[in-house]
């Protein structure tokens, strides 16, 4: 196999979900694809790279100082729905079923991995839930271990400022990332959230 060839593939693969199979599909069909397309490709990946950045406010990727939830009027600036990652702010704005606010942790507790609490942007929330008064948290995080173990902290510090916290409603089968939960099952479990 030529050099730059096996060099794409690897890079393909690297990404997740990415298999040798799928690596290999994508590197032939660039290859065999017209120059503009792989230029616009590489532009369109240069482009991410240079002008999203992560929101001043919630964490969520953005392209100005705040993203486009945190700077829309409309939004209930009230009650911020915590995530782990910034693509499951994508599937809970799919389901039509919450207007308020995000805040993104960027991770989850998790021993194995190494992350604590101090490596995720769990101070930030707390320092938000007091500048914003903040009246509802919605803990929307995967229904795992982790989950359940930054969802507990998160809890410990947030109940004693006198907010109301609740958890997404079990529908989102445990062991599965929000990433995999289709809209109308999401949409239930917002709905039919519990206070904690």
């Amino acid at each position: 196999m030529i050099a730059p060839l096996g060099e794409l593939i690897e890079r393909l693969r690297a990404l997740p979900g990415i298999g040798r199979k799928s690596a290999e599909r994508m590197a032939f069909h660039l290859l065999s694809s017209p120059q503009s397309e792989a230029t616009q490709l590489a532009r369109a990946i240069d482009g991410i790279k240079k002008n999203v950045h992560r929101c001043n406010r919630c964490f969520n990727f953005a392209t100005a100082d705040l993203c486009e939830i945190c700077s829309a009027p409309k939004r209930e600036q009230d009650m911020i729905c915590v995530v782990g990652q910034p693509w499951e702010i994508l599937k809970i704005e799919q389901t039509g079923e919450y207007h308020g606010l995000y805040h993104v942790l960027n991770g989850l507790i998790s021993a194995m991995d190494e992350v604590s609490a101090s490596d995720l942007s769990i101070d930030a929330l707390v320092t938000r839930i007091r500048r914003e008064k903040t009246r509802e948290i919605i803990l929307a995080l995967e229904p795992k271990l982790e989950g359940e173990i930054t969802g507990m902290h998160i809890l410990s510090l947030v109940k004693p400022l006198g907010v109301k916290v609740c958890q997404i409603a079990q529908g989102i089968p445990v062991g599965r990332d929000l990433e995999f939960a289709d809209e109308v099952t999401l949409g239930r479990a917002l709905r039919g959230r519990i206070e904690l």
